[in-house]
């Protein structure tokens, strides 16, 4: 068996990983990079990435339909588009490859060894790489774990063919004539609002009240209405008993808001009810890690119990996100190389990317009162700004939204919905990690015309100087 030595071994190659061993290659660390599948993990292959490419060539799809938003612009379109759903999968795919290529060329530029296989450990610093011609055993001063998650499987709905989960809904076939989406959150609520704008009948088994049960009505409340007025059946307070499938499809049996037992018929049944760590497998019971439930228990400097062992993203916790996994991960490598650094953000933002999209950053109103904040609330509509008007923007019941401490003026939260919305969320998060003022904003001159001017007009407003909204 061979044997390799290093400063820092970091296992998976997602956006936490990955990014972890270009910053440690960067920084002179002899780095080598362990990772089963391919390179850029979840996110780049089965999840943000491809689901992004997928929502915008629905939409590009669903845009030339006739009597669409178009007509109104003096553009016709006489007769429906034609849908050649496995070239648009094969498109997709190639954005994930040439992303993918992306990814190994900055490892490869970093001087990180990367191995592709998978690892299981003897003990906290050593472990042995299965690749597929040979087994290479590792000895490593600093670990850096990133496994990431995986999807959460119901008892009641065991993986197959037709039961499946949002990675096997990127890849399908051909687009079916109906689906159940089971979980009401940003997963579902994103694969639901693309294949109902292909044509694909959904419904939407949700156990809690509410779609997108993080997020207050207010932000959801549009796109509630976007999928209701496009035909999606939503049941809500009802829980999932069991499904059958046969010749004639999947029947899925649930517990309706009224307590009774009920069913439909669909050709494929969506799992999205979650993810959860991926600990599994790869021998974290050798490790003697201290553990938070089903998560690595880590301090702010994503340490672990053990000393030169780190964990990040999905792996540690709450919230599961590219971009939170992909800042620990540059952290800690500056960390491993003597930079004084921490992870304490003020705001980590959160995008769903339904019709209309939804960003959240830092405190909603109801959180910062909990927290005892006396606050100032100001809106602006999407229906008072010019630039989204021009861009078939204004009318999907959009606004951003800024919350704000009454005695300082300092900015707690920033939250919109709204067509486009989410490419404003890099305004909004510099903002509450800057700590501004809501004076900051009003006082910043802001492009016209752009959809950003809401950010600007929010904030004037909330001083009492609104102009436009």
């Amino acid at each position: 068996m061979k044997t390799q030595v290093c400063d820092v071994l970091v296992v998976g190659g997602g956006p936490g990983g990955y990014v972890a061993a270009i910053r440690a290659g960067q920084l002179g660390l002899k780095t080598i990079l362990v990772e089963g599948q391919d390179l850029g993990g979840t996110c780049l292959n089965r999840g943000c990435i491809p689901s992004k490419a997928l929502i915008y060539a629905a939409s590009q799809y669903a845009s030339m339909m006739p009597s669409s938003d178009l007509d109104a612009m003096g553009i016709k379109v006489d007769t429906a588009p034609t849908l050649d759903f496995p070239q648009m999968v094969e498109w997709k795919n190639g954005v994930v490859s040439q992303l993918n290529s992306g990814v190994k060329g900055l490892l490869k530029r970093a001087k990180v060894n990367v191995i592709t296989g998978w690892a299981s450990f003897n003990d906290a610093k050593n472990c042995v790489v299965k690749t597929a011609d040979e087994s290479i055993a590792i000895s490593s001063e600093h670990v850096i774990l990133a496994t990431g998650s995986v999807a959460t499987e119901l008892a009641a709905l065991p993986f197959s063919d037709s039961i499946i989960s949002s990675a096997e809904a990127l890849n399908m076939d051909a687009v079916p004539d109906s689906i159940a989406i089971v979980g009401g959150g940003y997963i579902g609520l994103e694969m639901g609002t693309a294949l109902t704008k292909l044509g694909c009948k959904v419904t939407i088994v949700e156990g809690q009240e509410k779609l997108l049960a993080l997020y207050d009505e207010e932000l959801t409340k549009p796109v509630h209405n976007w999928l209701v007025g496009h035909g999606v059946a939503i049941k809500l307070n009802s829980s999932v008993v069991g499904a059958e499938t046969t010749d004639a499809g999947t029947e899925l049996r649930y517990v309706n808001d009224a307590g009774k037992e009920d069913s439909l018929l669909v050709d494929k049944v969506l799992v999205t009810v979650g993810r959860r760590p991926n600990t599994r497998g790869w021998g974290i019971e050798n490790m003697c890690l201290d553990m938070n439930g089903p998560y690595v228990n880590v301090d702010k400097m994503c340490r672990t119990a053990v000393k030169n062992v780190w964990a990040i993203g999905d792996l540690i916790g709450e919230p599961m996100l590219a971009h939170k996994a992909s800042a620990q991960g540059e952290m800690v490598a500056e960390i491993i190389a003597g930079k004084r650094r921490s992870f304490d953000p003020v705001a980590i933002p959160a995008v769903c990317f339904t019709e209309p999209e939804i960003v959240a950053c830092g405190l909603s109103p109801s959180e910062a009162e909990t927290l005892g904040y006396d606050v100032i609330v100001s809106r602006c509509s999407m229906q008072s700004i010019g630039k989204a008007h021009a861009m078939g923007a204004a009318k999907t019941g959009g606004f951003v939204r800024i919350t704000a401490r009454k005695d300082t003026h300092e900015i707690l939260g920033i939250h919109a919905v709204g067509k486009y919305i989410s490419e404003l969320s890099g305004e909004f998060v510099l903002a509450l990690e800057m700590g501004a003022r809501l004076e900051d904003l009003a006082h910043t001159i802001h492009m016209h015309p752009t959809l950003g001017e809401a950010t600007f007009e929010a904030a004037i407003a909330a001083l009492g100087a609104g102009i436009h909204c």
